[in-house]
């Protein structure tokens, strides 16, 4: 399966502000399952981040609160880097605990009850590590995105594929907001410090997973047409190769056809009107449209039959007895 990152302009979520940063017995045998000896609190600094929610973010998409829960499962476990590195050096965190809370009180842009993603994660107390925590505790680390992959984007108004459906992200019908909503998470990758908040690049990072759901032809089509990215699976992507050969062929017996109808043009052209140059002829003949190709062979043709006139083949000019027929030769 190819999987098509699309990077997101928005940064997403946030390390919070807190003062849980003491580790708890509880939290220590969770981080200790990661860890090749067992871990002592004083060598284990611990931070609480929000991941995502079910807002709605820049491009005009958001998880569905039922994608959360299934991201809770996926994200534990995974390594916090910088900037979407995934180099082994980049590694800084890991998130140990994650679950999904209602913010009370507290409405998405589309009016519907808040919900985030909020993640328990830790890093060895190091030499190495003091500047980072430096930062985190200051609050000048402190967005964070995160890369995922989900199924489909469906749209927020009919469920249909987003790409796909007449609908438009950000505008408004019968009073509710359309948007992409992020449903069926299939994997997490990693979350990542947003070290810049201004970077415009930082944000949630996606791909589509069809999961074995084939496209049809017209709706390949129509994303290419659109300049909508799109993800083929396996099968999609044969499908599309065979359609592709086929226009090849058809264009390659097109070429041939025009070629052998231009020629019979300007051989009908020199008969008819020798005037004309084969140059002349030639250079009006590429601009013309293989339909305004065959209206000229059809009308040289009939002016031809005109000129000359089309005669039996054992018809003879010279003979004196004008009443004669071929009969004799008739099937």
């Amino acid at each position: 399966m190819n999987k098509g990152h699309l990077k997101k302009d928005a940064v997403f979520g946030k390390v919070q502000s807190s003062d849980k940063n003491e580790v708890t017995d509880e939290e220590l045998a969770l981080i200790n399952n990661y860890t090749r000896r067992a871990l002592s609190k004083d060598e284990v600094y611990v931070f609480s981040v929000i991941l995502c929610d079910n807002d709605i973010d820049r491009d005009g998409e958001r998880f569905t609160v039922e994608a959360l829960f299934e991201l809770e499962k996926l994200f534990v476990g995974k390594t916090g880097i910088f900037d979407h590195d995934p180099s082994a050096k980049n590694q800084t965190a890991r998130i140990f605990d994650c679950h999904v809370e209602a913010v009370q009180g507290q409405k998405t842009t589309a009016g519907d009850d808040y919900f985030r993603l909020k993640a328990r994660a830790y890093m060895p107390v190091s030499e190495k590590n003091k500047d980072v925590i430096l930062l985190l505790d200051s609050g000048i680390v402190k967005e964070v995105s995160v890369g995922c992959a989900v199924e489909e984007v469906v749209c927020s108004i009919c469920g249909k594929n987003i790409d796909l459906c007449s609908h438009r992200k950000g505008e408004t019908y019968d009073s509710k907001l359309c948007c992409g909503e992020l449903i069926n998470p299939s994997d997490a990758y990693e979350w990542s410090f947003v070290a810049v908040p201004s970077q415009r690049k930082a944000g949630v990072t996606k791909s589509l997973k069809k999961s074995g759901k084939e496209m049809k032809m017209e709706d390949i089509l129509k994303c290419l047409d659109e300049k909508k990215q799109v993800t083929l699976g396996g099968n999609d992507c044969e499908k599309l190769s065979n359609y592709i050969k086929t226009l090849k062929q058809a264009a390659n017996d097109g070429v041939y056809y025009r070629q052998s109808l231009t020629s019979e043009v300007l051989r009908l052209s020199a008969v008819i009107q020798p005037d004309i140059s084969r140059e002349t002829m030639e250079c009006i003949a590429k601009s013309m449209t293989v339909a305004q190709l065959k209206e000229f062979k059809t009308a040289f043709e009939k002016k031809k039959r005109e000129i000359i006139p089309p005669v039996p083949q054992l018809y003879n000019e010279n003979s004196k007895d004008k009443t004669a027929s071929n009969g004799q030769f008739k099937i």
